[in-house]
Formats: C-alpha cells, sequence, structure tokens
C-alpha cells in the first residue's frame, strides 16, 4: 500500500483516479474479508465435526474420558483442524461425488487472473485534434505521459478451410520431361480432410474435458454451422490414436526399464452390443513411476490376465491396494516380483470405523498421522535421508500399531465384520506389505499418486458415461496416457499433441523417441 505522501502526489490533481484507487481498496478489504470468513468457516465445521464425534464416541452412553482417551480425541482434532486450513489432501477417495470436487475447486479458486505471457493488442485513443493544442496560445501540446486500461478478451475458435495449391508446369517443348508440381506435404490421416487443429480440438475436448461426441457434433452445428458427424469423429479418433500408438509403446518400455511403479485400476462402463439392457463393465488399469510417466491400459475384466501381460519383463517393486490379483501375481514370480502395500487403504477403513463410532479406531488414525507427519517432514530429501529418517522415526509407531491390532483381534468382544473387523483384518493382513516402503528411499508410503491420476477420469466417467463400444477402450487408454504423462511433467498437452501430431507423419520409427514426454522439447518459434 503507497503512503499517504505519495497517494496525495499521485492522485491529488486527479479526483476521478482518486475514485478508483478507493474503490481498488475496498474490493481487496473485501475479498480478505470473505478469505478470513471461508477459513473461519471451515475450522467452525472442523470443531463441530470433533463435538460429534465426541458426543458419539464418548456421551452419556458411555463411561467417562480415560486420559488415554482424551490423548486420543485430541490427536484426531489437532488432524481435523489441519485439514480444515489446508487444501484438501491427495488421499481423499477417488471415486467421490464430481460435486463435492466442483465445491472444493470452487473454494480454492481466485478471482484474479493468473498473470501469465499474454499477445496484447494495444488501440490508441488520441484526443481531438482541437485538444492536442493550447485553447489561449494554440501552441502544440507535449507528450508527458500514458494511461493504459487493461481487459481481458477471449477471442473464439473458428473453423477455417485451407487450401493447399500446388501450380503444374508442363514443357512446352518435346523433349518428354514431364510435368513439375511441388510434393504434398504428408497429411495427419491420408486422403482426409482433417486439419491439424482440429484433431487437437477434438481430442482435447474428448479425452480432457470430457464432452461426449454427440455434445461435439451439437457444439459444431450450432456455433460453427458445420456438421461433422459423430461416426466421423470416431474414425478419426481411432487413427489418430493408431499413430500415437508408437509413443505409448515407448513410454511402456521406458517405465518397465525400471525397478518400481504403481498400480491401480478403476471400473469404466462399456456399451457393449453383446449385453442386452444394460452397460459392461470394463476397467482401465494405471502403471505409474512417482515422478515420471503414466500409463492406461483398458481391460473387459479385472482379473489377472491383464495386468499379467502388461507386467511380463518386469523386474522389480509394485506398489498397489490388497486387491488379490497382485499378491497373486507376487505369486507366480517370487524371484522377480515384490510388492508393498498402500496405506492410505488402510486409513480409509479406520476413518470409516471412526464414523460408527468405534473408540479404538481413533488411536490408529492418531498414528498413522504420525507416519505421514514424518513423510511430510522428509519431502525434497533424497532418496538416502528419507530412508534413514523412516527407519529411524517409524518403525516403533508401525510396531506398536500391529500389537494394539493383535490385541483387539485376540479380545473375545472383537468382531470380525464390524466396521473395525474389516479395518483391522486388512491393516494385519497386509501389514509386511505396507511397510515395505522403508526398504528403499525411493518408495512411496501410499499409492495416492497413482489415484490422483484416476481422479480426472472419474471425474470425466459421470460426463461422458460410456466407452462406446470394447473396441474402444484401447485408444481412449493411448490418449489418456498421453495427456497425463503431459500433466505430470508439467507439460501443455496441446502444445505438446500439436507438435506431436505435426511431426509424427514424416518421422521414421528411430526418431518417434524424441516425441516421448520425457524428450520432448517444444520447437522453436519461426520469428523471421
Amino acid at each position: 500500500m503507497n503512503s499517504r505522501e505519495e497517494v496525495l502526489r499521485q492522485f491529488g490533481a486527479d479526483p476521478a483516479r482518486w475514485a478508483d484507487y478507493t474503490l481498488a481498496l475496498h474490493q481487496q478489504l473485501a475479498e480478505k474479508e470473505q478469505l478470513l470468513s471461508q477459513s473461519q468457516q471451515m475450522l467452525g465445521q472442523a470443531q463441530q465435526l470433533i463435538a460429534e464425534l465426541k458426543l458419539q464416541l464418548f456421551g452419556p452412553k458411555s463411561d467417562k474420558l480415560t486420559p488415554e482417551q482424551e490423548e486420543q480425541l485430541q490427536q484426531l482434532s489437532a488432524d481435523l483442524q489441519d485439514q480444515a486450513q489446508r487444501p484438501p489432501p491427495a488421499s481423499q477417495d477417488v471415486l467421490q461425488d464430481e460435486q463435492k470436487i466442483n465445491r472444493q475447486r470452487t473454494k480454492r479458486r481466485s478471482r484474479h487472473f493468473t498473470p501469465v505471457q499474454l499477445e496484447i493488442q494495444r488501440r490508441v485513443l488520441e484526443p481531438p485534434e482541437a485538444e492536442k493544442s493550447c485553447e489561449h496560445c494554440h501552441k502544440a501540446k507535449k507528450k508527458i505521459g500514458e494511461e493504459v486500461s487493461t481487459e481481458y478478451d477471449l477471442i473464439a475458435a473458428r473453423l477455417i478451410c485451407r487450401q493447399t495449391v500446388r501450380p503444374k508446369y508442363g514443357s512446352a517443348c518435346h523433349c518428354g520431361c514431364g510435368v513439375s508440381i511441388a510434393t504434398l506435404p504428408p497429411r495427419l490421416i491420408p486422403q482426409s480432410k482433417l486439419g491439424l487443429g482440429l484433431a487437437v480440438h477434438i481430442l482435447l475436448c474428448r479425452f480432457d474435458d470430457h464432452l461426449a461426441y454427440y455434445t461435439l457434433e451439437r457444439i459444431f452445428r450450432e456455433r460453427h454451422g458445420v456438421n461433422i458427424p459423430r461416426q466421423q469423429m470416431v474414425q478419426w479418433v481411432e487413427k489418430i490414436a493408431f499413430l500415437l500408438l508408437a509413443i505409448y509403446h515407448l513410454i511402456w518400455e521406458q517405465m518397465k526399464a525400471g525397478d518400481y511403479m504403481q498400480i491401480d485400476e478403476t471400473p469404466v462402463k462399456v456399451l457393449d452390443p453383446e449385453v442386452k439392457g444394460k452397460a459392461a463393465t470394463g476397467y482401465l488399469w494405471f502403471y505409474s513411476v512417482p515422478g515420471g510417466d503414466a500409463l492406461l491400459e483398458f481391460s473387459p475384466s479385472r482379473g489377472q490376465e491383464a495386468p499379467r501381460k502388461r507386467l511380463a519383463g518386469f523386474q522389480g517393486t509394485i506398489q498397489s491396494d490388497a486387491y488379490e490379483v497382485y499378491n497373486a501375481l507376487k505369486r507366480e514370480r517370487p524371484r522377480t516380483l515384490k510388492r508393498i502395500g498402500c496405506l492410505a487403504h488402510a486409513r480409509r477403513k479406520f476413518y470409516k470405523a471412526v464414523a460408527e463410532s468405534s473408540h479404538d479406531a481413533i488411536w490408529f488414525i492418531g498414528q498413522i498421522r504420525l507416519l505421514y507427519r514424518i513423510e511430510d517432514e522428509l519431502r525434497g530429501a533424497t532418496p538416502a535421508e528419507r530412508k534413514a529418517a523412516r527407519l529411524q522415526k517409524a518403525p516403533a509407531i508401525w510396531r506398536a500399531m500391529k500389537q494394539r491390532a493383535e490385541s483387539l483381534r485376540a479380545a473375545p468382544t472383537f468382531l470380525p465384520q464390524s466396521t473395525l473387523g474389516k479395518a483391522v483384518r486388512y491393516f494385519l493382513n497386509d501389514y509386511t506389505a505396507m511397510v515395505g516402503y522403508l526398504r528403499d528411499g525411493r518408495f512411496e508410503i501410499d499409492n495416492n499418486l497413482v489415484e490422483n491420476d484416476i481422479r480426472p477420469e472419474a471425474v470425466g466417467r459421470r460426463r461422458w458415461l460410456f466407452i462406446g463400444h470394447p473396441d474402444a477402450g484401447w485408444r481412449s487408454a493411448v490418449i489418456y496416457t498421453l495427456i497425463l504423462s503431459c500433466r505430470r511433467r508439467g507439460i501443455n498437452p496441446q502444445e505438446y499433441l500439436s507438435d506431436v501430431l505435426a511431426r509424427l507423419p514424416s518421422m521414421t520409427s528411430n526418431q518417434v523417441s524424441e516425441l516421448l514426454p520425457s524428450c520432448w522439447k517444444p520447437r522453436p518459434t519461426d520469428c523471421s
């Protein structure tokens, strides 16, 4: 904020600008008050939840709180207040309601434009010629400065018809030298009228914005006056996905060359003509390297066949939940394949037990919170530093949790089918796998990085609802793979796809590796 003297010097002779400045200050104050109100509201919600839990767990129906229970409740209180005062954590359930996701995004959205390098269009408004000279002596006034008013605008996309004209030249003599004509540059799809910009637009609308083909067809018809049938768009996408397969396979070869990856799967509805009256269920399998690429694969089944084929040749450690398929794969290849578990899955089960009035679940949540605090402290540390710090602080917490879980399971009052019983059983059954992350500082404590990649698809699944045919699953997986890998590396998918699809048709197979997201660099713009 400017000092009083600076404000008077700047606006003293111009009351209109003084009013604008005052209005801007009022707007800034209102925005800060709104942010403060939102923070207080979130904190109030957390405190209300704590009060409800205290009433459910230790209300009149229970005995007076013991010192241990008081400490446990304080730990949970601190955990909930921490969550209330920061953005939603990555461990949120990825299949939550879409409206809830949108509300969270709205709360975090800034009202101001993010400062980026935009194209600037200047329009200079000169005063009338009569006002450019003194009204008394008629001498020309000198320019002493300028005022710049800024507004952000959008130039709507438009469809154009680009024609490539190649003049033909024939000889007037009788030497038989033939006709001369320029060579036609390689096209994205041979014998097709699909242009590069339109192709990228359809891919991003369909697989990044999750618009259905029939919606795209309507938009082209109503806003651009062009009829592009959805069947035509499907054929184009299939051919583009086939073109991108070379990059897709190279991404997997690069991932497979490592010795650590995370795996998860999520269901997706498929309109299978062989299943009458309802949609079939298919699965998208996610393979991910933390800090690296992500690869998706479609399969009609959740069984072992898809991951078994995909992991053939891979030697190392996979990180997953306790789904039996992953353990079965490990048993098939005990010497070349190891598995570590995901603590986030166990934590969700204990949170569910807390919601259903389980006293003991609070203690486990508090201990898990301590483990995640260790991870927070080690963000940015080297793998060697992470391993050393983990081995110093985490094993005692894990042993205490295991002993508590075993004593609960052995108690006569233990109910295996209760929410707490299921949480304890999951924890003990997968305990050895979950502590496996302590072996290597590169390993993560949970599988949330790959689950976060599922979230965009989970939101989109509610919008486009189905994969149109079982045969369409592979092309969805190919395009999702490239978009997710770009986002993980901070690459603009539109920039990447525009460049890659422009270069691919004229490249040899030995050059395709240049287009991997891990190697890709935007070509310098031609300033000539």
